[in-house]
């Protein structure tokens, strides 16, 4: 039976989407960034190398990215590594948890931290009762440290999870018949197989915390200086009306996330190591 309809046909739709939502956006935030007083020019950019007031966000906004998406991947790797080694219900169970708290985030996410983490938050007053902590922010650095670290955890594991699943049993039995530890194998095969996946799932988490929104607004609003707040203010004329600024704003970040991007490419291609299925 002949098909209705070519396959290529299917994709017209999601080509529509994707033009219209993407590519057409992109396409406008990167004309209107160099519209200045009716003449085209640098001005938009000179403007943000020369403010400290951007500067800071530009600052502030790698700062928390970097750090939070370090941290999220530290304990994703340590986590799928404990999932590969575990079976039957509790895998099941941690697998459709961190599938459900992947998707817990946004004003939700900061409502929770705020009841648990917050000034008069159960964890806070709880850890400054027993001595644990002197004085705790979820407004300041730290906090958002702590939340951005949070929703990076679930979405790391499921990048990185299928990755490890991908290590064979039988590598590491040869490496223990030939003498080498647990400290070995890793540093000498897993680590090194794994590279590719790992900066691939830095690269997401990074990309991931530099575009955060809802969450950092609904616990902060304006009070904290970060890339994606700013760009926000910009355009809703919270502060003035400048959105061919804002647009500036948005490519200083799109050229961020593409220089990560190019590290992570440099990064995959140093790695030499190459699994035959």
């Amino acid at each position: 039976m002949k098909r209705l309809l070519p396959a290529w046909l299917w994709l017209v739709p999601f080509a529509l989407v994707f033009v219209a939502f993407q590519l057409a956006p992109l396409g406008w935030i990167a004309i209107s960034a160099f519209h200045v007083e009716g003449a085209w020019g640098l001005g938009h950019f000179r403007e943000i190398a020369g403010s400290t007031f951007f500067r800071q966000a530009i600052g502030r906004s790698l700062e928390i990215s970097l750090i939070s998406s370090l941290l999220g991947l530290i304990i994703a790797t340590l986590a799928c590594h404990s999932l590969t080694r575990t079976s039957g219900p509790l895998r099941r169970w941690m697998i459709a948890f961190t599938n459900m708290t992947s998707n817990f985030a946004g004003v939700p996410l900061a409502f929770a931290f705020i009841i648990l983490m917050g000034a008069n938050g159960v964890l806070t007053i709880a850890l400054q009762r027993v001595g644990l902590i002197d004085s705790f922010s979820l407004y300041s650095r730290n906090g958002l440290i702590v939340i951005y670290t949070w929703f990076q955890i679930p979405l790391g594991i499921l990048l990185l999870f299928p990755a490890f699943e991908g290590l064979r049993a039988e590598w590491r039995d040869a490496a223990s018949l030939l003498g080498a530890g647990r400290i070995a194998y890793w540093r000498h095969i897993g680590l090194p197989i794994l590279r590719p996946a790992l900066a691939g799932t830095l690269t997401i988490l990074i990309a991931n915390a530099m575009g955060a929104y809802a969450t950092v607004y609904a616990l902060v609003n304006t009070s904290y200086n970060l890339m994606t707040i700013r760009i926000a203010n910009l355009v809703s004329g919270d502060l003035f009306l400048q959105p061919n600024l804002a647009s500036a704003l948005a490519l200083v970040l799109v050229g961020l996330l593409a220089m990560v991007t190019l590290i992570q490419q440099w990064i995959v291609r140093r790695s030499h190591y190459v699994v035959e299925r």
